[in-house]
């Protein structure tokens, strides 16, 4: 059984699908063989067409805001690993396991 080459459809073709599914008028597997996509794929585009169509007539600034970074943290995590890096290197150059410790 010969597998066909994957496809990626434009989005207009995806919302056409999704519109289609969502009216109704042909089950999901007429529509399936009208536009030569598996049942499943049209399924999951008609329920992401319905998820996110309340963020088209909802509020627009629902948008999740980015977490805040914590720089001194994150330094303070680069010298721990830095200090464990070269702690290792030491160990393994001295056991004859490194034999690039020295630099």
């Amino acid at each position: 059984m010969a597998r066909r080459p994957r496809r990626n459809h434009s989005p207009a073709f995806k919302a056409k699908v999704a519109v289609a599914a969502i009216k109704g008028e042909k089950t999901l597997i007429e529509l399936a063989q009208d536009f030569d996509v598996h049942p499943n794929q049209i399924k999951q585009w008609r329920d992401l067409l319905l998820e996110g169509a309340t963020g088209v007539f909802g509020d627009g600034s629902k948008a999740e805001p980015e977490p805040v970074i914590d720089v001194k943290t994150l330094h303070a995590k680069i010298g721990e690993l830095t200090l464990e890096n070269d702690f290792l290197s030491g160990a393994l150059g001295k056991a004859g396991l490194l034999p690039s410790a020295k630099r």
